[in-house]
């Protein structure tokens, strides 16, 4: 979104649930979020998919990513 001074406002920064875990959340966007706020086990084998029950890939979370400036 463009101001008509030209500034670009972006999206909140993602902010981690209070008690989330892989366990809890129930959309790969969640758990996006989870990661990007600091949960760093919900991607703890290195593949950058966090909570694999609900992320099925990189190309996934690099798209959700991408829309909530993480």
């Amino acid at each position: 979104m463009s101001w008509p001074s030209g500034r670009t406002v972006r999206p909140p920064k993602a902010t981690l649930v209070a008690g989330a875990t892989c366990k809890t959340v129930s959309t790969c966007k969640a758990a996006v979020k989870l990661w990007c706020s600091g949960h760093r086990p919900a991607a703890g084998d290195g593949d950058g998919v966090p909570c694999e029950n609900v992320c099925h890939g990189l190309e996934q979370v690099n798209k959700i990513r991408e829309k909530i400036d993480c």
